[in-house]
């Protein structure tokens, strides 16, 4: 399996959710639209034009080590997910790396409409989506430790509390999924040396 392929699932009562790269000059006018509002502030790409954003996009597309896929929603874009390695990233500077450990960022667009369950069923598909390589054991998430929606909404979905961290641009809450399930995501941190 390669870093960048796409991922398809049909799911049941929700619709075909799809994974694909990001193609930055195809993909930024609608991406900039969503990091532009203010629902995308944790994002931290509120002023940034959409040539910058298409500028970002092509740096992250030249990368080995973090990607960007737009989630398609029965072919209408709906989230921004991201990934990384986090050794090669300033989040792997604040806590013990372990093999198997790989980064995750989760920006869902601007919804048309209120869905109960929409976000939670994208997390879901995006966690998914990363635990497909059997390499991956356990999925690392760092939202702004200011960002109360995303923190819970991670524990709803089975993510374990780990301290917080500084980073250049924000304080942010590590949180840890475990690949093996919910029941055994205590394990992620236990005995872990923050």
């Amino acid at each position: 399996m390669t870093e960048r392929h796409r991922y398809e699932r049909h799911v049941p009562g929700f619709g075909l959710v799809t994974f694909r790269p990001v193609d930055p000059e195809i993909d930024a006018d609608v991406i900039h639209s969503w990091v532009s509002r203010e629902r995308a502030r944790f994002w931290g790409m509120r002023d940034a034009d959409r040539d910058r954003v298409a500028e970002i996009y092509r740096y992250v597309d030249s990368l080995s080590t973090h990607h960007a896929y737009l989630t398609l929603r029965d072919g209408a874009p709906v989230a921004l997910f991201q990934t990384y390695q986090p050794e090669h990233d300033p989040v792997g500077e604040c806590y013990p790396v372990r093999p198997g450990d790989y980064g995750g960022h989760l920006l869902i667009g601007t919804p048309v409409r209120p869905e109960p369950g929409f976000t939670g069923t994208l997390l879901g598909e995006f966690i998914a989506f990363v635990f497909t390589d059997p390499g991956r054991l356990r999925l690392v998430m760092e939202p702004d430790a200011r960002n109360d929606k995303a923190i819970a909404r991670l524990r709803r979905a089975g993510f374990v509390d780990g301290p917080l961290i500084d980073l250049p641009h924000k304080r942010a809450r590590l949180m840890f999924k475990c690949k093996e399930g919910p029941l055994l995501n205590a394990s992620c941190i236990a005995g872990a040396p923050f």
